[in-house]
């Protein structure tokens, strides 16, 4: 019995040591899982390259803060570095790798207490400040851009980043997360002015339904004619005599009226539009200069604008010059106007050269718009064989400033060693011209002479200088 009772006391001794190595074993497992999963909850919510928050962290964090504040206490904002894929390009993916880890410093040395930052994908970002003043974000939002760009002295990159900019102050937070986000991000997205940025709101609505609207207008208006070619003349300084013609656009919509360029053109820069509005004009263009030769007309070179949008294609030239040739036009009487933003780093001045080169070989003249208006234009001036460069009318604003005619009479005369003619634009006083006669400027274009005009107003003018 005794024997009994002790083999059933051993028994259950026995299932006790494997119930508790058991319990034991499961309890590692358990904490085993407890701590990967605690592991794998913090890796999904760090940005494996900046090691801070990324955008889930983000939303948790931002979702908390809106249940204990009081609407509207923060500001959402949206940061996108434009052209950031030619860092990669040109610098390696290293080079842009450091960059964005860069950026991502600086934005959480910007932030404060009860503050959010995130590298949300790629090379966007999300702030959230404590703020409800429009004036006070874009301080801290200036303050930024320029401790982003203080990065050129700190790393073998010499580039300027530049940030779409998109704001939406909370005044919803009951919305979901994603929600708020997209409307920064939409703001962002519909930026007017460079690095400054765009608030979401009723205002940026309704501009998005103008936009969509002239968007919508363009493929029949351009089918219609609606776009019509006004030229603005060129007087040559020497004789006072018509040298020439810039060709600019005007929208004369039927139902809507006179759609001014500030409206149409930047966005159809941004849709690449532009590329098609360009080669349309460059055509009117063709076809006025044969028609005036056809019927023995006076007919001076014109210059056209050719937006930066083409260079995304290598071979866009080949349009232009097809059209050329459909209509017989004569070697330099067409003149590609391209501006300093064409080049913005090595790679797009080597493309800029090839594609100047091109112009040339098959009859074009090409110059150089806005010239002084950006950091480097002595510097193209040794890279390119620009026929013509146009100084931007901000130099002519305050000609008694001593310091702006010398710099005035140093481009003139640079030009002219190097062969390039000079032609100032947007001159509107006597003033001014009789200035630019006394510093030898070939060619002076403006209000002092003549608005755009119609071609019939144009030839109607013309025939009076």
């Amino acid at each position: 019995m005794i024997k009994s009772n002790i083999c059933v006391i051993s028994g259950i001794a026995a299932d006790l040591i494997v119930l508790s190595v058991f319990l034991i074993l499961l309890l590692l497992i358990v904490v085993s899982y407890e701590k990967k999963r605690t592991h794998l909850e913090k890796i999904s919510m760090v940005d494996p390259l900046t090691g801070g928050d990324n955008n889930r962290a983000f939303q948790t964090k931002l979702g908390s803060l809106l249940l204990k504040s009081s609407a509207p206490a923060y500001t959402i904002v949206f940061l996108n570095i434009k052209g950031f894929k030619l860092i990669n390009e040109n610098y390696g993916v290293v080079a842009g790798d450091n960059t964005l880890k860069y950026i991502y410093k600086v934005l959480k040395n910007s932030i404060r207490e009860d503050e959010l930052v995130c590298r949300s994908e790629m090379d966007q970002f999300f702030l959230c400040l404590k703020e409800n003043s429009q004036t006070k974000v874009e301080e801290r939002l200036r303050n930024i851009i320029n401790d982003v760009n203080s990065f050129n002295s700190y790393t073998d990159i010499s580039y300027y980043l530049s940030m779409r900019l998109g704001g939406y102050f909370i005044d919803e937070p009951n919305l979901d997360i994603r929600t708020i986000q997209d409307r920064a991000r939409f703001a962002g997205m519909h930026q007017r002015e460079e690095n400054a940025c765009s608030f979401f709101g009723y205002a940026l609505i309704e501009q998005m339904k103008k936009e969509t609207q002239i968007n919508t207008l363009f493929e029949s208006s351009l089918k219609n004619q609606d776009f019509k070619v006004y030229l603005q003349p060129k007087v040559r300084l020497s004789d006072m005599k018509l040298c020439g013609a810039e060709a600019l656009v005007r929208w004369e919509h039927p139902e809507y009226g006179l759609i001014y360029p500030s409206d149409f053109i930047p966005l159809f820069e941004k849709n690449d539009k532009i590329c098609i509005l360009d080669r349309y004009v460059f055509e009117e263009v063709c076809r006025l200069i044969r028609s005036d030769m056809d019927n023995g007309d006076k007919t001076v070179p014109i210059s056209v604008n050719l937006s930066r949008s083409h260079t995304k294609n290598l071979n866009f030239l080949r349009d232009f010059i097809r059209i050329k040739k459909k209509y017989n036009i004569p070697d330099k009487m067409i003149e590609f106007e391209i501006t300093e933003s064409i080049m913005m780093n090595e790679k797009q001045i080597n493309l800029t050269k090839n594609i100047v080169r091109e112009m040339h070989k098959n009859g074009f003249l090409c110059s150089l718009d806005d010239f002084g208006f950006g950091y480097s234009s002595l510097a193209l001036l040794k890279e390119f064989d620009i026929d013509v460069i146009k100084l931007d009318k901000s130099f002519f604003d305050d000609i008694t400033n001593y310091k702006a005619r010398e710099i005035i009479w140093g481009f003139i005369g640079i030009s002219h060693k190097l062969g390039i003619e000079v032609v100032a634009e947007g001159i509107e006083t006597e003033e001014q011209l009789d200035f630019l006669r006394q510093s030898y400027c070939d060619i002076v274009q403006g209000y002092i002479f003549s608005k755009p005009l119609t071609v019939l107003d144009f030839k109607k003018w013309s025939s009076t200088l």
